[in-house]
């Protein structure tokens, strides 16, 4: 899978998170193995794509003429981990919570937008 699969199947994972965070209420305790469990096992693989994906961002920053900043990347990674949590224990407030979710989809399609001006340059 190449870095612009896994930009667009980690988007449609936001969209799936905000999903969530709209029509599910805060867990009864937030201390609940069982609860834990659950989403322990739910995000696992998210957090596994996330860790690729910023590895292979960060070298392809460093290395194309891509205008995205190490930084940007960092920052999208680590506000997705935010929105993964906050998506099952609901407790940002709405307009945090959409802030962070407009900041990760932003740079999402940022990137894919840049990669495919990348692909295109090659074609040329």
């Amino acid at each position: 899978m190449d870095l612009k699969e896994k930009t667009i199947i980690l988007k449609k994972h936001t969209d799936e998170l905000k999903n969530r965070y709209e029509s599910h209420e805060p867990p009864e305790n937030r201390k609940d193995r069982d609860f834990f469990q659950m989403v322990k096992t739910e995000t696992s693989p998210i957090y596994d794509l996330l860790a690729q994906w910023e590895e292979e961002t960060l070298a392809v920053v460093k290395t194309k003429n891509i205008n995205l900043h190490p930084h940007q990347v960092t920052s999208t990674r680590e506000n997705l981990e935010l929105l993964l949590m906050h998506s099952y224990f609901i407790d940002a407030r709405r307009k945090r919570y959409m802030e962070l979710n407009h900041s990760v989809q932003y740079i999402f399609d940022q990137l894919v937008r840049e990669l495919d001006r990348l692909h295109s340059d090659a074609t040329e």
